[in-house]
């Protein structure tokens, strides 16, 4: 889930946080901002937008390298992003399918691989975004965090975790609401142009697999 990926960045921005203290809060909102980002593709190509397994883990090594020969605020915050940006994309591979329910292992879909115009296949070492091992590996990401860190960024990460609580409690009742809202609400009075942007895992009729274009 995304608080998981959210808290994982920032625990990735906590060596350049302790190496260069004069870039600790620049890295760690990066770290943050960075491993929630790709999430933002969640209703345009879902893990294939903005995730990027392959070409992403290069890209923030070359950040990195610039970021350590000329360090700046500009280019540790960028270098940081992207690396967290790189760690969530490698990450959802160990998670679950790209099915409105993970839960049932139905998708062999977990993230595209650009460089081989693929999709990669679910690990499901995490069964599911929201499920009980992604909540305990959530607070066990956070707890260094929130150790070491002071407030705003403390107050950030224990928000972040409120979140992920509150998402997994109710993670398995938000497909069947999801296909009512969309079906039942939405379908008979939105425009069609409109609902033909809705992500068809969200449609009643539609199954476990995302389309093979990975629209949804």
């Amino acid at each position: 889930m995304l608080p998981t990926h959210a808290i994982a960045g920032m625990v990735l921005a906590l060596p350049v946080a302790y190496a260069r203290p004069e870039f600790a809060a620049v890295a760690l909102v990066a770290g943050f901002v960075g491993g929630a980002m790709p999430d933002l593709d969640l209703y345009a190509g879902h893990r294939k937008t903005l995730h990027y397994p392959v070409y992403g883990p290069p890209l923030a090594a070359a950040a990195l390298l610039v970021a350590a020969w000329q360090p700046t605020a500009a280019t540790v915050g960028v270098a940081v992003a992207l690396a967290a940006a790189a760690l969530h994309s490698l990450a959802d591979v160990l998670g679950g399918g790209l099915e409105l329910r993970p839960w049932e292992a139905t998708s062999e879909r977990a993230v595209y691989d650009h460089h081989r115009s693929r999709w990669l296949a679910p690990r499901r070492w995490v069964r599911y975004d929201g499920s009980p091992r992604d909540l305990l590996l959530a607070v066990a990401l956070a707890a260094p965090l929130l150790v070491t860190l002071d407030a705003p960024l403390r107050v950030l990460v224990f928000a972040t975790l409120a979140v992920a609580v509150g998402y997994t409690a109710v993670r398995r009742v938000l497909p069947g609401l999801a296909v009512f809202v969309v079906d039942r609400l939405l379908a008979p009075v939105a425009p069609g142009r409109a609902f033909a942007y809705v992500p068809a895992r969200y449609r009643e009729r539609t199954g476990g697999d995302a389309p093979a274009d990975g629209s949804s």
